[in-house]
Formats: structure tokens, C-alpha cells, sequence
């Protein structure tokens, strides 16, 4: 018989160290079904108090790795106050998880790689992500987790691709100006829709060299500056009268554009969360 257990493994970087470290340890030991909460890209105290919350509602053993010293004492303070195990990375994790688990390790190499639920999810991620590119396959949106809409060259499609590597059903469909937008959307509620945009003089520059890679040189408005501006304010505006947040890509590489999805996934989960405890708490029992 397993038990299971909840791990948060939290990173200011891309969060691969922590994570391969982390399940190259944990499955070596039988007796335990870990659950792994991965945290990526947290540089902000905004960022680490959406981490915290999910760790009050979600408590397991933390695994970190924070360079600064004022984000590291703060997720310390808290896992101190809360009696919860935290662990540094750069300290001897092996030793450490034993402690924590309270059972000596397999010390057997190469399990990290047995395949589980989780690298199943992650593909059945990247083939709805394939499936729905670009506005394709409209029809099941109602399925995905987020759905990103933005202007071209916004960096949909590697968005999706990455969130779908870290198990998350992304769909993209483009925002282009007095098209109208797949009535499939307007009838989802599930998933998180997300708006993306581009500084417009980075947008010329990206689109001016895919034209080139496409030898085309007859879409003038695709790189027309003035063009670009406009398609750029009306999408930002469509976008705000929706109520979808808004990001821009322009000074975000694909890893922090994900991981800002990822955190505004995480706080919608608590919203919704909360709400559903207010609404428990009002409700007479003995009405």
C-alpha cells in the first residue's frame, strides 16, 4: 500500500534542476505515490504569495531553489510558521527526503525514467495543442485548459507547445482585424482565455523575417508599422471588453509567458476555490 504525498517543487529559474532532481530521488522510494506541484519562473513576491496560498491549501513538502535572499526567507518563514518541510536543493537531498519520508532510499539508478499517468498527460497535452493550432478544430475548445488568443506572430503556437509539455491543453486561435472570431469561443466557460500581443515595431521586425523565410513579399499591411499599431490597439481592446487578461510577449521569453499563464490558471483554481467555500458556509444545514 502507497501513500500518497504532496510535493511543491518551486524555482526562479526554468525549474528543470529542482524537477529532475526531485523525481530522480523521490522514485526511489516504493512506499510512497508522490504528488508533484511544479512552481516555475517565481522571481516576484506576487508570484511567491499565489505559491504560498496553494501550499496552505495543498500543504506538502517544499523543494526549492530561490537565488534571492528576500524570497527565500519569505517561502522559509512561511514553511517555519507552518510546520511544513522545506528543503533546499544544493542541500543533500537524498539525506533530506529520507529523513522527511522516513524510509532509506532504493539508491537505484535510472528509475527516474519509468513512464507514468503524468508523461501520458503530457502527451495527450502536446497532441491537443498540434490539434488545436491556429484556430483549428474548434469545435472541442470546451476541453482545453486555456486558450490563447492573439495577433500573428505573437508566440502562440511555441506557448502552447511548452504549456502542453508541462500537461496543460492549450488551444491558439489568431486575432485578425474585421475577422471575426470562432463562435465556439463565445460558447466556452471551462477553459482560461488569455489575450496575447506584441510591441509593434518588435511584430514588424518578426514578420518582415518570416516573410523573407517565405520568400513573399506581398503582404505590405502584414508589415505596414501604421498597420500593425492599429491591429495591435484593437485586439488589445477586444481583449479588454472580454475581460481577458492581457500579456505582452515582447519582453517575455515562451518560459515566462507560460508561467505567467500558469499563475493566472493557479489563481482562477483559488477564486473559484473560495467561492464554492462561501457559498458552503452560507448554506443552513437545516433548511
Amino acid at each position: 500500500m502507497t501513500n500518497e504525498m504532496h510535493f511543491h517543487l518551486i524555482s526562479d529559474a526554468t525549474g528543470e534542476t529542482v524537477s529532475s532532481m526531485a523525481r530522480a530521488c523521490l522514485i526511489q522510494f516504493e512506499r510512497i505515490s508522490p504528488v508533484l506541484h511544479s512552481w516555475k519562473l517565481v522571481k516576484t513576491k506576487r508570484q511567491l504569495e499565489i505559491v504560498i496560498e496553494e501550499i496552505r491549501e495543498t500543504p506538502g513538502t517544499v523543494i526549492f531553489t530561490l537565488v534571492g535572499d528576500e524570497l527565500r526567507k519569505m517561502l522559509e518563514d512561511f514553511c517555519r510558521e507552518q510546520q511544513i518541510p522545506c528543503i533546499a536543493i544544493l542541500d543533500p537531498l537524498i539525506d533530506a527526503l529520507s529523513g522527511v519520508i522516513g524510509s532509506s532510499s532504493r539508491k537505484e539508478p535510472g528509475r527516474q525514467h519509468t513512464l507514468d499517468a503524468e508523461y501520458f498527460d503530457r502527451m495527450d497535452a502536446m497532441d491537443f495543442a498540434l490539434v488545436h493550432d491556429d484556430g483549428q478544430s474548434v469545435w472541442s475548445l470546451h476541453e482545453a485548459d486555456v486558450i490563447l488568443v492573439g495577433v500573428s506572430r505573437s508566440s502562440k503556437t511555441p506557448t502552447c507547445l511548452y504549456l502542453a509539455n508541462q500537461g496543460i491543453k492549450a488551444a491558439n486561435i489568431p486575432f485578425v482585424p474585421k475577422c471575426p472570431l470562432p463562435p465556439e469561443l463565445d460558447q466556452v466557460t471551462g477553459p482560461l482565455i488569455v489575450g496575447l500581443t506584441n510591441d509593434p515595431d518588435r511584430l514588424v521586425q518578426v514578420r518582415r523575417t518570416r516573410l523573407r523565410l517565405l520568400k513573399d513579399a506581398n503582404e505590405m499591411d502584414y508589415v505596414d508599422l501604421e498597420v500593425v499599431r492599429s491591429e495591435v490597439v484593437e485586439a488589445r481592446r477586444f481583449f479588454n471588453r472580454r475581460g481577458w487578461p492581457v500579456i505582452d510577449v515582447s519582453r517575455r521569453s515562451i518560459e515566462e509567458t507560460a508561467a505567467e499563464i500558469v499563475m493566472l490558471l493557479t489563481e482562477r483554481r483559488q477564486t473559484k476555490r473560495h467561492n464554492l467555500a462561501s457559498i458552503s458556509s452560507t448554506v443552513d444545514p437545516n433548511s
